[in-house]
């Protein structure tokens, strides 16, 4: 019996974790885990849906754990665990799959997009979503935190949870999208219309979690404002000004209205250094907690308690299913 409502969250570790990651995700993972029982995997096997190198795909694995938990994911307060390590979630997956049709899976915004005029496409890429609800109702989700892009995927997971506990017994809880705590967008430094991305080809705009002090305040001192070197909150009219004073304020001890009031007699040269530093001695901060984690044991303990926790919940739920679909020898 749950003692608190369940949510589930999944890293996909491709490109890289960004100060836009940070800021608009992790930090509201962190609340997240005060308030509900929190499970957070690492999606390998989302990423196979595109061709991926081997080595860098094992090596992010692990970096992405390490960088989240040392951006304040607690392992006494969230399961942690990599998805591939439990068997048992394809498997579900499977008979997931079964109860689903082409035409659901067809449909999906993010399918219809990477597949189109695209002839070579992966049977994975038009299975993945089913994969998705697998890894959602195996836990029994109550929530999953969730933007605009990815509700659909919930409201997939909803429905073949519907069908199949309307068919078979009830077997899973309905999950719902928690799209509620959604935190501050961070932009691309360079481009401030459009948002800071892992994936984003140029990195003049984008902050690593794993950049060095002065590659931070390089790019920092270098984004895009406009020329009347006022220090206003405005997006529409000043979006590069008010994306570093969203940096700051998500960084920082101060308000918008403090950090306007602060620099309203100064140039933008000298708020764009309060930026830098700030930012660059979190980040720093950050850093010096995940070098300590990397290749330690601590994270092999967390790691191994996440995953054994998961499958014995999967286990669980794969042999009820079995039961139900009549996939048993008595």
């Amino acid at each position: 019996m749950k003692e608190k409502k369940r949510v589930l969250t999944g890293i996909k570790p491709t490109g890289e974790v960004t100060l836009g990651n940070y800021i608009g995700a992790i930090k509201q993972m962190v609340k997240l885990q005060n308030e509900y029982e929190s499970y957070i995997f690492v999606a390998d096997l989302h990423a196979l849906t595109i061709p991926q190198d081997p080595k860098e795909l094992k090596e992010r694995i692990k970096k992405f754990i390490a960088m989240y938990i040392a951006c304040g994911i607690d392992p006494n307060k969230s399961t942690i665990y990599i998805q591939s390590e439990n068997e048992y979630i394809p498997a579900i997956s499977y008979l997931l799959e079964c109860s689903t049709s082409y035409g659901e899976a067809s449909r999906m915004i993010q399918f219809k997009e990477k597949s189109k005029n695209n002839a070579n496409f992966s049977v994975g890429l038009l299975t993945y979503p089913i994969l998705m609800a697998a890894d959602i109702l195996y836990c029994d989700s109550d929530y999953v935190p969730v933007g605009i892009d990815q509700k659909q995927h919930v409201e997939l997971a909803r429905n073949i949870a519907e069908r199949f506990n309307k068919k078979y017994g009830e077997t899973f809880v309905l999950p719902e999208p928690l799209t509620t705590t959604e935190g501050v967008k961070i932009k691309d430094l360079k481009d401030p219309s459009k948002k800071m991305s892992k994936s984003e080809d140029s990195p003049a705009g984008v902050i690593g979690m794993f950049d060095s002090k002065e590659e931070i305040t390089k790019k920092i001192m270098r984004a895009t404002t406009d020329s009347d070197n006022i220090i206003k909150y405005d997006m529409e009219n000043k979006p590069g000004i008010s994306n570093l004073l969203n940096i700051a304020t998500s960084l920082g001890d101060l308000s918008i209205a403090e950090l306007e009031e602060k620099f309203k007699n100064v140039g933008y040269g000298e708020f764009k250094k309060y930026v830098a530093e700030l930012t660059a001695n979190h980040i720093e901060k950050i850093q010096e907690k995940y070098n300590q984690l990397i290749n330690s044991e601590e994270l092999e303990k967390i790691l191994n308690k996440g995953i054994e926790k998961s499958i014995k919940l999967a286990k669980e739920k794969y042999e009820v299913m079995k039961e139900r679909l009549g996939l048993s020898r008595n």
